[in-house]
């Protein structure tokens, strides 16, 4: 284990120096990078939004309004084809899903139904998804009378239509906006997530792609007074609209449209030149300019109205004939209002309406603190990881920290190098790796000094500690690289960075542990030749202990059940503190913009401009406050935007908001789902690993040991009602992780020592491999706890919930794995316990008679 030829150090070596080289460029701005040479690497990590502030928008279209355009379009197409067949009808209606239309002569039935078998037939569905789909279907429920209903494969194809459209044109939308590095892409089947990095204006966002957009050119109605038509009834083929002014100003508009914004090829947001007020210039294709030119000979001195989403922009009188396919919509717009105008006319319509169904807004000063606080959080944990490894280990504890600091330097890289998003739960994998990583050095330095201590010589120490550490390692960091998929999975956002963090950190730790350490280790026995092991400047743990653990378990037993059924008593009465994500609702961070906040202030500021259902409480430092604003319906997720706008409206003037998150009910519940699906399936993941690698009572034993972890970390919750979200499910997935990886570290000393003591009983031996592995035990627990330590303390309130848990469950997992995993082995009969039972177990094997 501990020779190196030539090139396995040359390879060792070059992808350390490369995760270093790789990771550098985060050290230094871009102007600085922008100078080097170009063959040296550039690319840094890219800050997710709660760091560089911007916008997180998940957007849901509207089926319905799929399903209505539909309607109509088929309605208006039966009227075409049996016009065109001159085969009479009455009685054209559509409501639902279904339109419907009586054929006047019984024996023209065939005929209408020949005509009309476009409506029909099948449409190709795709060319990777082959076949075709039905869209409707036909029948007759008494003669004469054809009914046409939509399917619901046809509503399914339309949805994803429309989504590969609508992401299109969100996607021009945004890119207009002239950001960086815009995300836009599919989620599910009939959403859209946006993420604007660094984006100033959030409302300017949601704004602009809120908006349909459906442009179209119709005429004024003059036939009737419009007062006449919204006291009475509009003539046939016409409809009352009214403009954006306040109050609205209402038109008698023609329902036949001359020309749609399909036929626009650019817009521009100018001045006019008479007026120099701000207006959008507007340029037709060859099809639109004829049409618009046409109708525009045919109706000089008439108005024809520009309609924007069913709301009249502007109603301009025809002087003259408008032949060049160009004009100008005018309008009370503003220099901003216009040119947004114009991003959405040239970026094109939505084919539905799309609605703000989760948003979480960050300003750009919050993301400048949690990067202060993250740095401040990661140098403060390093230098206790590295103080406490130097004093328990000596020199060992140096060349420890060479590879924690090659192993960070190789996250970093890697981050790098795959573009990967590091959020401020992303830092906090960092730290935690840094706290984590140290164990399997702990684990090959704590097996070394065994060796030692069994009589082998230094070189025969390390040679098997390093050999006989391998499987450990492997076991117990794939347990955590299960629990860190699943997150992947099954998460979003910002514990989707943590996951990929925490996979990278578990994959590179194994990696510097069984060649970087192991390298470094080799290189001094071979020039030093040492005649002991080095030391460490204390020991947490006497080298040799016997603590009789076994001798108590069924007391622990009865406790650890007692406080697992106080802490299901408490979640069943007292409730866990559910922040937004499961709850619904809006969460706004704000600071004081001079001096302290003032919660009774804000109070009643929000209850003058009717914001119900508010919760006003201290957050962070004293200028620092989080309102949480109640869900608004169960069933308008939209209306949320008017409740924020009023909230932030009402505090702007001495308040900085500093961060927005809003999540809809149909939101909330879907993540309420997918967290308990993510536990469940962490566990049965590590479940079915630890049965292929141990025996079915070790996979019980640990599930059992979980559950337990996952009970007290609960009432935990509880007790001190921290907030639950999205980021405290990663944190108990995390625990899940962190727990197993401790337990199946002691099951590894379990089935070691059953192959070395045979007949040994078990309870014996349960005791003997938790106290071999007991120094192993507390110093990876103290150095995670060191550094989760800093996060807790310097990392800001954000995180303190997610943190807060993790320090609890890096408790609560020690323990259990010493005082519930272990025993439970003995309930299942892992190994007879008695002398009797070992004897008629040893009499069975050999098939000899019982006496």
């Amino acid at each position: 284990m501990l020779y190196f030829s030539r090139w396995k150090t040359i390879g060792v070596w070059a992808v350390v120096l490369l995760g270093l080289l790789f990771a550098a460029p985060n050290l230094f701005s871009q102007s600085v990078l922008d100078k080097l040479p170009d063959w040296l690497p550039k690319k840094q990590m890219t800050l997710g939004l709660d760091l560089q502030g911007g916008s997180h928008i998940l957007l849901k279209i509207d089926q319905n309004d799929l399903i209505k355009d539909r309607l109509n379009t088929s309605r208006d197409e039966i009227r075409t084809l049996l016009r065109d067949a001159k085969i009479g009808y009455t009685g054209l209606s559509g409501s639902g899903r279904v339109v419907q239309v009586r054929i006047r002569d019984t024996n023209q039935v065939d005929a209408a139904k020949e005509a009309l078998k476009s409506l029909t037939a099948p449409v190709s569905s795709g060319l990777f998804s082959g076949g075709s789909v039905t869209e409707m279907t036909l029948d007759e429920p008494e003669p004469g009378l054809l009914r046409f209903t939509m399917t619901d494969a046809g509503i399914q194809y339309r949805t994803s239509t429309a989504l590969a459209q609508s992401i299109e044109v969100v996607g021009r939308r945004v890119n207009e906006l002239g950001t960086t590095e815009p995300i836009v892409q599919r989620q599910g089947n009939d959403r859209i997530l946006v993420q604007v990095p660094g984006l100033q204006d959030p409302k300017r966002l949601k704004d602009i792609l809120g908006q349909t957009a459906k442009l179209t050119f119709q005429m004024v109605d003059s036939s009737m007074p419009v007062q006449d038509a919204i006291n009475g009834r509009p003539p046939a083929g016409s409809t009352v609209m009214y403009s954006k002014d306040d109050p609205p100003v209402p038109y008698l508009i023609e329902n036949r449209v001359i020309v749609s914004g399909e036929n626009l090829v650019d817009a521009q947001a100018t001045f006019d030149s008479r007026t120099n007020e701000p207006v959008v210039s507007f340029r037709f294709d060859g099809k639109g300019a004829t049409r618009f030119g046409q109708a525009t000979q045919q109706n000089v001195g008439k108005l024809f109205a520009i309609i924007l989403d069913n709301h009249v922009i502007s109603a301009p009188q025809i002087r003259e004939p408008i032949l060049g396919g160009t004009g100008q919509i005018s309008g009370n717009f503003t220099p901003q209002s216009a040119n947004d105008l114009a991003v959405l006319l040239r970026a094109g319509a939505l084919p539905a309406t799309l609605t703000v169904i989760e948003e979480r807004t960050v300003g750009p000063g919050l993301g400048q603190d949690s990067i202060q606080a993250g740095k401040m959080s990661a140098i403060v944990g390093s230098v206790l990881v590295v103080a406490f490894m130097v004093g328990a280990y000596g020199f060992l504890g140096w060349l420890a920290n060479l590879a924690l600091l090659a192993n960070v330097a190789m996250i970093v890289a890697v981050l790098s190098l795959v573009g990967a998003t590091l959020t401020l739960p992303g830092i906090a994998g960092i730290v935690l790796t840094m706290g984590m990583a140290v164990d399997s050095n702990v684990l090959i330095y704590e097996r070394i000094r065994e060796e030692r201590r069994d009589g082998r010589s230094v070189l025969q120490a390390f040679d098997l500690g390093f050999q006989r550490a391998l499987a450990t390692i492997l076991d117990s960091n794939i347990t955590t690289l299960i629990a860190a998929a699943v997150l992947f999975f099954l998460g979003s956002g910002p514990v989707r960075g943590f996951a990929v963090t925490l996979a990278v950190g578990i994959l590179t730790t194994i990696f510097t542990a069984f060649t970087l350490t192991r390298w470094l280790s080799a290189e001094w026995l071979r020039r030093r030749r040492p005649k002991e092991v080095p030391k460490g400047y204390f020991r947490l743990v006497p080298e040799i202990t016997s603590i009789p653990f076994m001798r108590v378990r069924l007391q622990v037993f009865i406790v650890s059940i007692l406080l697992c059924v106080a802490s299901v008593g408490l979640l069943a009465t007292k409730g866990l503190n559910f922040g937004i994500d499961f709850t619904g609702g809006t969460l706004i961070e704000v600071r004081a913009k001079s001096g302290t906040v003032d919660v009774g202030d804000i109070r009643q500021r929000l209850s003058a401009a009717g914001v119900g259902e508010t919760q006003v409480q201290g957050f962070g430092d004293k200028s620092d406050a989080l309102i949480r604003i109640g869900a608004v319906t169960d069933t308008g997720e939209g209306e949320g935007d008017a409740v924020v706008k009023k909230a932030q409206d009402s505090l702007a003037s001495d308040y900085d908001i500093r961060r927005t998150e809003l999540v809809g009910p149909t939101v909330s519940g879907e993540l309420a789902w997918a967290a308990i699906i993510g536990v469940l399936a962490a566990m049965g993941g590590i479940l079915i690993y630890v049965w292929v690698r141990f025996e079915w009572q070790f996979a019980i034993g640990s599930i059992v040991a979980t559950i337990n972890d996952i009970t007290l970390t609960l009432g935990f919750l509880v007790v001190t009602q921290l907030q639950f979200d999205l980021s405290t499910v990663a944190a108990i997935l995390t625990i899940v992780g962190y727990s197993l990886n401790d337990t199946v570290v002691i099951y590894d000393r379990v089935r070691e020592n059953l192959r070395r003591f045979k007949k040994m009983p078990l309870g014996q031996l349960l005791d003997l491999s938790d106290n071999e592995m007991l120094a192993r035990t507390t110093m990876t627990s103290v150095t995670t706890f060191l550094a989760l330590l800093s996060l807790f303390l310097l990392g800001g309130e954000v995180i303190r919930s997610f943190v807060a848990s993790m320090l609890f469950g890096v408790f609560i997992g020690t323990f259990s794995s010493i005082f519930i995993a272990a025993p439970v082995l003995i309930l299942f009969h892992l190994r007879p316990t008695t002398q009797k039972e070992m004897v008629e177990q040893e009499r069975a094997a050999h098939q000899l008679p019982v006496k």
